[in-house]
């Protein structure tokens, strides 16, 4: 029964959000209290919410202060080169531009936390993204899988846990599998070179001075209509060609085009620049090498960073109050999805879930568990945390797997084959930072991402099989 309310419960979640019929935080926490009651234990729906917030409060306080923290670097201008750099890279091509995010996505990526590759990869090309027109949710989407085959990194989470679980070496389950993790790379390459093409073909290719022109031409239309002036032929067709179109761009518009962000915002540090750099290089080896917790890490970061670029009280205010927004958002669903996951487990759906999952396999897949384990990882690791999938069902997988002979360290690589797809589960606190900041409807970006995410999935346990990885 508690197998049937489980799935139940998770398809319910994602019906309602995909069609739009209740927002993400309303159903994360309507529908698992709904269903603690049906199953009979609503007197401790208390318990399992207080366990689920103590369990997230850490994601959801490193969340809080990194936003704060990459919020004000992007602030101060320390990624602006990386926008030119990409800029000159895309021009105003969709092509190069959608490749260019799976690009900045998996460099960044190599920090080992979604939600700073996030934030990066959004800042730098949602504006890209808005001014030509282009598909939001195929930003979101191409940025998820990229980070979804990063995520498999040693200090990524994923690989750790496998470790953890099976008691066996990280980088004995890593190494061997960078040749089918880098055939998914090239995937995610070659997939964000097909949708670029799809994107080229409905908008064409625009120099950057003709998008900055026709957004121009856009916001002159819209102050005269705000001011009652004309008609909108007789106010658009001065700014739209000739000189006077180019004259519409302004004097001080660099010559190769928009910026991607203000260049002459007035919260930019160029002074401080280095400084901002080293910092963000520190914090980031920091959490490589687990000087300390991450959530501290960022507090830290975040704090030095408000108070060496915005010494006065007041400006500091108002870099917090920018970014609150953010922060308010994300900070809000992760508490929600803490009343998901803690009804979850809490009620033993999890562990009911899991135990029918392996019962169902057909004893003569036996010799083939690596192979099951990894096509299990796509379902699994959607709908419960890494924590669940990997302390809880991997385990009974690997002791059956062990029985036919299949090694723990198979079963361990076979298990990470599922991440591209988990990067984009509603119970993932970071990819509501990708949504959020992109201005995505989770529903549009689910329905986007979950085909080209298993796609994704599957090359890389087919490469691994065809390598003899797993």
């Amino acid at each position: 029964m508690l197998t049937i309310l489980g799935f139940a419960m998770i398809a319910t979640f994602l019906v309602l959000i995909m069609m739009k019929k209740m927002s993400p935080i309303a159903a994360l926490v309507l529908i698992p209290a709904l269903f603690c009651v049906f199953v009979g234990k609503g007197a401790k729906l208390g318990d399992y919410v207080i366990e689920g917030v103590g369990s997230l409060a850490p994601t959801a306080a490193m969340l809080m202060f990194a936003i704060v923290y990459f919020g004000v670097m992007i602030d101060v201008g320390l990624f602006d080169p990386i926008v030119r750099g990409i800029l000159r890279f895309c021009k105003a091509d969709p092509l190069r531009i959608v490749v260019g995010t799976a690009l900045l996505a998996a460099i960044v990526s190599l920090d080992g936390d979604g939600s700073t590759t996030f934030m990066i990869t959004v800042s730098a090309m949602y504006p890209l993204y808005k001014r030509l027109k282009m598909s939001l949710v195929v930003m979101t989407g191409v940025a998820a899988m990229a980070n979804g085959v990063m995520n498999t990194l040693p200090w990524g989470g994923p690989t750790a846990r496998a470790a953890t679980a099976l008691k066996v070496d990280a980088s004995d389950i890593f190494v061997p599998m960078i040749p089918a993790l880098a055939v998914g790379l090239l995937f995610v390459f070659a997939l964000s070179y097909v949708l670029g093409r799809r994107e080229r073909g409905r908008l064409g290719v625009l120099t950057l001075d003709e998008a900055l022109v026709e957004e121009r031409v856009e916001q002159t239309e819209t102050v005269l209509v705000g001011a009652g002036g004309g008609s909108g032929t007789d106010k658009g067709a001065t700014p739209a060609t000739g000189p006077a179109g180019t004259a519409a761009l302004g004097d001080d518009e660099p010559e190769d085009g928009f910026k991607g962000l203000d260049p002459n915002r007035a919260t930019l540090r160029p002074r401080l620049y280095w400084f901002n750099a080293l910092l963000t290089v520190t914090l980031l080896t920091a959490m490589i090498m687990e000087w300390l917790p991450i959530p501290v890490l960022f507090l830290l970061g975040a704090a030095a960073a408000l108070t060496v670029n915005f010494p006065h009280i007041p400006d500091q205010k108002a870099r917090l109050a920018a970014h609150a927004d953010n922060v308010l958002n994300v900070s809000g669903m992760v508490f929600a999805a803490a009343v998901f996951t803690g009804v979850l487990q809490g009620t033993g759906m999890v562990d009911h879930m899991a135990k029918w999952m392996v019962d169902v396999i057909p004893s003569g897949m036996g010799p083939h568990m690596a192979l099951v384990t990894g096509l299990l990882s796509l379902p699994l690791t959607y709908f419960m945390s890494n924590d669940g999938f990997y302390f809880g069902v991997l385990p009974v997988l690997a002791e059956a797997g062990a029985a036919h002979g299949v090694t723990p360290l198979e079963m361990a690589r076979a298990s990470l084959v599922g991440q591209p797809l988990h990067m984009s589960s509603p119970l993932v606190p970071a990819v509501y930072v990708l949504v959020g900041m992109a201005k995505v409807e989770f529903g549009d970006h689910t329905r986007f991402v979950v085909k080209w995410a298993a796609l994704t999935c599957l090359v890389i346990l087919g490469a691994g099989i065809l390598f003899g990885i797993v």
